[in-house]
């Protein structure tokens, strides 16, 4: 395609997104759709590269979108395009949620710390963790090599239910059955009683 004709459709796609915009703030429906449908995978698509995590990237992309609906009356072709104008939208909303996630794990950690220096003993401390990991150690021994996996690799290295159910190759709901039952059956070596089992539901 020449560079003059490539500029055209690239001028037109603008123009029509402009256009499915403003019949957005005029309440189309329909029109709002099919925005979505061209721009939802680019919004998702930087959201995902600053918040990695997919399902939360789905769920601000969904918050976008939901703006996008109740805000379009104050876009303004004059200052940009559709496009432009929703892509700053979708970095801000990403932004906001990676500094509420630190802030968050900056007040957990103030508290945690807080929490710790009352009333603490190291000595007593490191006496009881060494009996309780003693305790793990010996119950997930006796789990079989498929329960272990399933959760070493999510307590332990921390992997989502989405992470792990790619790398064991199988799908999420298998997952979460195969956990539960570890969970469970882990619950019993260790004597715990039933509330933990009420927890898993």
């Amino acid at each position: 395609m020449a560079e003059s004709e490539h500029d055209e459709t690239a001028a037109a796609s603008r123009a029509h997104a402009n256009g499915l915009l403003v019949r957005v703030a005029a309440g189309d429906h329909g029109a709002f759709r099919e925005l979505y449908d061209a721009v939802a995978p680019r919004v998702h698509g930087l959201i995902r590269r600053t918040l990695v995590d997919d399902g939360l990237s789905q769920e601000v992309t969904q918050d976008v979108f939901f703006e996008v609906w109740r805000s379009a009356s104050r876009f303004d072709a004059a200052r940009g395009s559709a496009v432009s104008w929703i892509m700053m939208m979708a970095h801000g909303r990403a932004v906001d949620r990676v500094r509420a996630s630190q802030a968050s794990r900056d007040r957990d950690l103030r508290v945690g710390v807080r929490d710790r220096e009352v009333n603490f003993d190291p000595v007593s401390e490191a006496g009881e963790l060494s009996v309780e990991s003693a305790r793990v150690s010996v119950a997930m021994a006796r789990l079989t090599a498929i329960q272990r996996d399933a959760i070493s690799m999510t307590y332990f290295e921390g992997l989502t239910g989405p992470e792990l159910a790619a790398r064991l190759q199988i799908p999420v709901g298998t997952l979460k059955s195969r956990l539960r039952e570890a969970l469970i059956r882990l619950r019993d070596e260790l004597g715990i009683g039933a509330t933990t089992e009420s927890t898993l539901a």
